[in-house]
């Protein structure tokens, strides 16, 4: 018998049809007969799937201050990073500029924020199943005097199609 969480079979396999990354994870089969005691193996299932970004938000910060933009993605395989400002691709190690990639998210960490920083910004994630990416602004704080809000949109694109969370 194979089971595991949702799923049970009484066949020496287990067929998931359509598969979702939710259902990764480990799953257990045991076999069983009169003659000896039952024997179960345990497997670990991962799914792959191209990278979503889950969080990506616009900043506001003053000149001569530390301004960092960051980018959330999920993806297995993990996603690969990179930064755009306008269509320029930034590259590790451009003046008081830092990037930092992780398995599951990249950080763009401006040390000096000056006028020219200022602008809209592309995060790319993607691996070998697809790419995604997300725009966020980096603002000047420092205009928005007397209370007023100001909430920078976020437009993200993701295999030909687009999202706004204005």
């Amino acid at each position: 018998m194979c089971r595991a969480v949702g799923f049970i079979s009484e066949d020496e396999y287990l067929e998931i049809t359509g598969i979702t990354r939710e259902q990764s994870g480990e799953y257990e089969c045991s076999a069983s007969n009169d003659v000896s005691a039952p024997v179960v193996r345990r497997v670990k299932v991962t799914v792959n799937y191209p990278p979503y970004i889950s969080d990506a938000k616009s900043t506001g910060v003053p000149v001569g201050q530390k301004g960092i933009l960051l980018c959330e993605a999920s993806a297995v395989p993990s996603a690969d990073f990179q930064w755009y400002k306008d269509d320029k691709r930034l590259a590790e190690g451009q003046k008081g500029l830092k990037v930092e990639n992780k398995a599951f998210f990249s950080r763009l960490t401006f040390f000096n924020v000056s006028e020219q920083d200022y602008g809209n910004y592309t995060c790319v994630a993607s691996n070998q199943l697809g790419n995604t990416n997300a725009s966020m602004i980096l603002y000047d704080r420092s205009l928005l005097g007397d209370g007023k809000v100001w909430r920078a949109g976020r437009r993200r694109r993701s295999e030909g199609t687009e999202q706004s969370d204005r």
